[in-house]
């Protein structure tokens, strides 16, 4: 497979991962991170998929496109593993949904950042809340949800809060 589709396979998976957590948590109450803002794309995505939340963005150099950039109320800006401690304790059980999309290439690196930020995801998230993420992040009591129809095994992982 070409770079070009694996890179169209994988913001699809994404899409369509974005939106089934969005309803999903469609009736629960909570705020919704992003963790990595990139270019906005999925930023921008959430803000329409779920208009009326506020959506709080983690980025430790901003890069996007000036549309996509959240205020500065919105935005935590630094490394995610200084930010995100700060913002658990801002936040603890108000998150509805999380998206975390950390990865970079570099198995390893991946790995380190996603068991880093996995503790956080039980005491973020309201219980039903959903963490939608690019690499593996199971906890103890959290449910995995079924990927939507299309989504590749390991392409992305969904995980609900079900404990109280």
């Amino acid at each position: 497979m070409s770079r070009l589709d694996s890179a169209i396979r994988r913001l699809q998976a994404q899409r369509a991962c974005l939106n089934a957590a969005a309803e999903a948590v469609a009736d629960r109450p909570g705020v919704v991170f992003e963790l990595g803002l990139g270019n906005g794309r999925t930023y921008d995505h959430l803000r329409e998929s779920c208009a009326g939340r506020e959506i709080f963005v983690f980025e430790r150099q901003v890069a996007a496109h000036p549309d996509c950039v959240p205020d500065d109320a919105h935005l935590y800006l630094g490394d995610v593993l200084e930010t995100l401690p700060q913002a658990a304790e801002r936040f603890a059980g108000q998150v509805a949904l999380l998206h975390a999309d950390i990865g970079t290439g570099d198995a390893a690196r991946n790995a380190r950042l996603a068991g880093a930020i996995q503790p956080f995801l039980p005491h973020l998230l309201v219980p039903g809340g959903i963490a939608v993420t690019d690499q593996e992040m199971p906890w103890p009591d959290a449910e995995q949800v079924a990927l939507p129809d299309g989504v590749a095994p390991g392409r992305y992982f969904l995980y609900r809060r079900v404990s109280d």
